[in-house]
């Protein structure tokens, strides 16, 4: 099969679309013959050194991917081959194929096209994981999303609207600051211009948070009482001062939690997040309360195009067809 390479760390021009072997499916896991993939944050930071895959995982680039299942690996019984499917992966999506855990696997929402389906796995178990299955975001909460205009915030937006949150978002843009109040955003904050903290003086139950450091004192001063602070991303920083008299003051929860290196089963696993949102989330994409949000669809031969448009404005997801 083909997949991308890198030849180095460093720019996007370092990805290569090579030769490379086929993957086999271990017991329990499945081959799926990918017809579209998605460009994440973590996949920039891989392609430049600084991310690399958990031990076991393929070093191919790639959290997510939708197509067709092409082969079953032994005491697989839940999916057949020709099934279409999404995936949730810890590597491997720049390819043409990949061997992904059954438990991993999402059946394609019912009127969601093959391609356009690569773009949810990624963001939405990151999504449900963080705001619903541990923040117990529900009706009458106040959420703020930080980075409204990523594929995390306007996936964010959308659940937490159909889930009858209040919803604050910042955004560094009129255009993402509008698309933004397209998909329901209540409270539009231009972190550029506007102080959150000033911006919502009763608090936000739930803060979702890419920033890390440098968003710190400001997201435990932005809580309301008995808040939660969810941290997954740390695009501000590694290390930052916590105020513990504040944080007491708020009775706030600090939460911070990665994806990609969880168990394939057990507690805290990928495969209770799947179970858990394809039983809940994916009648509200059914529905139509809930949709991918694609900025770009590029050849996956574009690879380095797709990192460039991610890095720079992007709206929601880019996505790398394949096939």
């Amino acid at each position: 099969m083909h997949a991308i390479t890198l030849t180095e760390f460093g720019s996007p021009d370092v990805m290569q679309w090579t030769e490379v072997p086929d993957p086999t499916p271990e017991p329990g896991q499945v081959v799926v013959d990918v017809a579209a993939t998605a460009v994440n944050r973590a996949d920039l930071m891989q392609r430049q050194g600084k991310y690399p895959p958990p031990p076991g995982a393929s070093e191919i680039l790639g959290l997510e991917c939708s197509g067709v299942i092409s082969e079953l690996g032994e005491g697989v019984h839940d999916w057949k081959v020709g099934d279409r499917v999404c995936a949730l992966l810890a590597g491997g999506g720049y390819a043409e194929k990949v061997a992904v855990p059954s438990v991993q696997l999402f059946p394609i929402p019912a009127g969601l096209d093959l391609h356009a389906a690569a773009a949810l796995p990624e963001v939405a178990s990151t999504v449900w994981s963080n705001l619903v299955q541990f923040g117990g975001m529900r009706s009458g909460h106040t959420v703020l999303i930080h980075g409204g205009g990523s594929g995390i915030g306007t996936h964010a937006i959308q659940v937490a609207k159909a889930l009858g949150a209040t919803v604050a978002v910042t955004a560094g843009s009129k255009e993402k600051i509008d698309f933004c109040a397209s998909l329901g955003a209540d409270i539009l904050i231009d972190y550029k211009n506007q102080d959150f903290v000033e911006e919502l003086p009763d608090g936000a139950d739930l803060i979702l948070d890419n920033m890390g450091a440098k968003y710190l004192e400001r997201n435990v001063n932005a809580l309301a009482k008995d808040g939660k602070l969810i941290t997954i991303g740390m695009q501000g920083g590694v290390k930052g001062e916590l105020n513990f008299g504040a944080l007491i003051a708020k009775r706030g929860t600090i939460h911070a939690a990665g994806l990609r290196g969880r168990p394939v089963t057990g507690p805290s696993s990928k495969a209770d997040i799947v179970a858990d949102m394809t039983e809940r989330l994916w009648p509200m994409i059914e529905e139509g309360r809930v949709a991918p949000i694609v900025h770009a669809e590029l050849p996956i031969t574009e690879a380095a195009e797709a990192h460039r448009l991610l890095d720079a404005d992007a709206i929601g997801k880019v996505i790398l067809r394949v096939s």
